[in-house]
């Protein structure tokens, strides 16, 4: 009859148990199949790095130089070293000041009239008494299918003294306005940017408002309260999320603000290379001077951030106090 060894008087090691083998480190084939998530993620975090991230990143390390000439106007230029100098001189810069200054007037003013308009259209499109719907959804979404180029020419055109019928028709009973005189040409782009856009917002908010519950409304039918009522108390605080999120982009494309002014200046000498901040960082690059132009890029992008982010801020606590 054979005698089953003793292990630790052989000198043999008994072998480890199940629960220590979990307990080694994974190979790549085990991460590999306890994480196949990170393969899904890999088409957008390569774009993602490459076309965002990275672009990012070297502007902001293009922006610490600067460039210097030796030997007069025609001798040698070399790239060096400058850290913050190129962010103080966009601080001090008056050029770039009114320019901020210049889309934050525009902004104040544009913004709430644009999304007034697009949220009074959408709510009366979801009202019951609305025909037509889907006619009028496209009808107001087609201005912004308009590539921004072509929107702005056309209302060049409009605005035009020569050109224009409008100014033609103005002209037979009074005297029209100069739509691209110094004091109107600010709003005469606000103008182009709140026809192009507000079938957009319209959309964003129509859609929350389809995804709304009927059955709230069918309670407040019940209890007596009209469609104004039921606007103004049911409707526009359940799609508040819709508007923070439209005034958010409408914020961002207003510090973006770019197209428009360039089409414009081509027509009127009242909108200068400066005239938007984007424009003067266009301008900046165009004549070679990119450390600088890097330095406006990353200040207005900063500060759209702050804008942004604050409204968020702002809106959040609002709604938490309420």
């Amino acid at each position: 009859m054979a005698v089953p060894l003793d292990p630790a008087a052989s000198g043999v090691r008994p072998a480890a148990r199940s629960g220590a083998a979990e307990s080694a480190p994974p190979t790549t084939e085990r991460v590999r199949r306890r994480r196949p998530w990170l393969w899904f993620l890999l088409p957008f975090l390569v774009p993602f790095v490459l076309f965002y991230l990275v672009p990012i990143a070297y502007a902001i390390y293009q922006s610490l130089f600067k460039i210097e000439r030796t030997g007069g106007i025609f001798g040698q230029t070399q790239q060096v070293f400058a850290g913050l100098e190129q962010y103080a001189n966009v601080l001090s810069d008056d050029t770039f000041r009114a320019g901020v200054l210049r889309v934050l007037v525009f902004g104040i003013v544009q913004v709430p009239i644009m999304l007034t308009i697009a949220l009074v259209t959408a709510l009366i499109l979801d009202s019951a008494v609305a025909r037509l719907k889907r006619f009028f959804r496209i009808a107001f979404f087609v201005p912004y299918g308009i590539p921004g180029v072509i929107a702005a020419l056309m209302w060049a055109f409009l605005y035009s003294p020569q050109l224009s019928p409008i100014v033609a028709a103005l002209n037979q009973v009074s005297t029209a306005p100069d739509f691209l005189g110094s004091n109107l040409i600010l709003w005469s782009i606000a103008n182009v940017t709140t026809w192009t856009y507000t079938g957009y917002n319209m959309l964003i908010i129509f859609a929350a408002l389809q995804a709304l519950p009927q059955e709230i409304f069918e309670a407040s039918r019940i209890d007596g309260a009209g469609g104004i009522r039921t606007a103004f108390s049911i409707k526009i605080p359940l799609v508040f999320p819709a508007l923070v999120l439209t005034t958010v982009f409408s914020i961002i494309g207003t510090l973006q603000l770019f197209t428009e002014p360039v089409v414009f200046q081509t027509i009127s000498t009242n909108v200068t290379s400066g005239y938007t901040p984007n424009m003067q960082a266009y301008a900046v690059a165009a004549s070679n001077n990119y450390s600088f132009s890097a330095a406006l890029s990353v200040v207005l992008a900063v500060a759209t951030f702050i804008l942004s982010f604050g409204f968020l801020r702002f809106t959040q606590r609002r709604g938490a106090a309420l």
